[in-house]
């Protein structure tokens, strides 16, 4: 499939842009300017840089716990996320949600979730919205390894199944639920072909190439808007560290995360930014430095805004 430079551009851009933001929070977390638990997309970011690419404005995406990304990828507000991260009156969720829970309902993000799996459900519901009022939407639900062992995946891939919903399921393999490897939690490894099971359509492909994400997805959303629906994408990739930012990743085999570090998804964009949209290392700078100077001035903006009033917060708890 021949792409447009532009195209490219924009590619990198996304990817280049969700990486400098989890570097950025990192060392915000180790400040002590975020609370909580903060869990890095590093290594992921073309699975939801190649999904997003191919939908639509007015359809839908449901995140997860480890969900920057995919707010990046769907066009969300660097500013709004960087003061939702921290805790701050002017972030998506008015610094309620904090880095686990960013939701943007005008870019179609219905939220991320802290329960895995949590957000499954929620997807097919969206999924079912669609089917009701009859336009060709289509609701991406992403998710983890981890969550495929939770009941709720099974029921919700089911019920889009019997009722043909436009629902497509985004499995981000990163080979481990916390520090529980894929190979020991389930005796068939390749997620996908659970899929079948329910006669819905499984595709497997390279999670840290963008382009082949990319194209899967345009595959599989096809399929959703001509009713054909659902479909599951199972992406294979592997985070850069451990679970959390906490978290040193000790059990993961030095030559296997050698082995994806190799195949960063960020490499990989480059080099088609190169070969097919014939881009200099000057031109992937400018990319580059345009992505920083925007991270630095929501990373400043964020810190000059104001915390949550404890008074509002009181009242809205009295309200709810």
């Amino acid at each position: 499939m021949a792409y447009s430079r532009e195209f490219l551009e924009q590619i990198y851009r996304t990817i280049y842009t969700i990486r400098i933001f989890e570097i950025e929070c990192i060392k915000l977390y180790r400040q002590g300017l975020i609370i909580g638990y903060f869990h890095p997309y590093l290594g992921e970011e073309a699975i939801a840089t190649g999904v997003c690419a191919a939908l639509r404005t007015d359809d839908f995406i449901v995140s997860t716990h480890r969900g920057h990304g995919h707010c990046i990828a769907r066009g969300g507000e660097l500013k709004k996320m960087v003061a939702e991260v921290l805790g701050r009156e002017a972030g998506y969720c008015r610094g309620r949600g904090g880095s686990m829970h960013i939701a943007d309902i005008d870019t179609g993000n219905i939220g991320a979730n802290g329960i895995v799996g949590g957000g499954i459900p929620i997807g097919v519901g969206a999924g079912l919205g669609i089917h009701v009022r009859r336009t060709d939407q289509v609701a991406v639900i992403f998710f983890s390894d981890g969550a495929c062992n939770n009941g709720v995946f099974a029921e919700s891939l089911n019920l889009a199944a019997i009722w043909n919903l436009p629902v497509v399921f985004v499995l981000e393999n990163n080979q481990y639920a916390v520090s529980s490897a894929i190979e020991d939690m389930s005796r068939i490894p390749e997620l996908h072909k659970r899929a079948e099971g329910y006669g819905v359509p499984a595709y497997l492909v390279d999670g840290n190439d963008v382009l082949a994400v990319y194209e899967k997805t345009m595959e599989a959303t096809d399929l959703c808007r001509k009713g054909k629906g659902p479909a599951m994408i199972e992406a294979m990739t592997y985070r850069h560290g451990g679970h959390h930012v906490n978290d040193p990743g000790l059990y993961m085999p030095k030559d296997r995360l050698e082995h994806y570090k190799a195949k960063d998804p960020l490499k990989l964009a480059r080099k088609y930014l190169i070969e097919q949209a014939g881009c200099t290392e000057k031109d992937i700078e400018a990319i580059k430095q345009q992505a920083q100077d925007a991270m630095e001035q929501a990373v400043d903006h964020a810190k000059n805004c104001p915390q949550p009033s404890v008074e509002t917060f009181l009242e809205e708890v009295k309200q709810n």
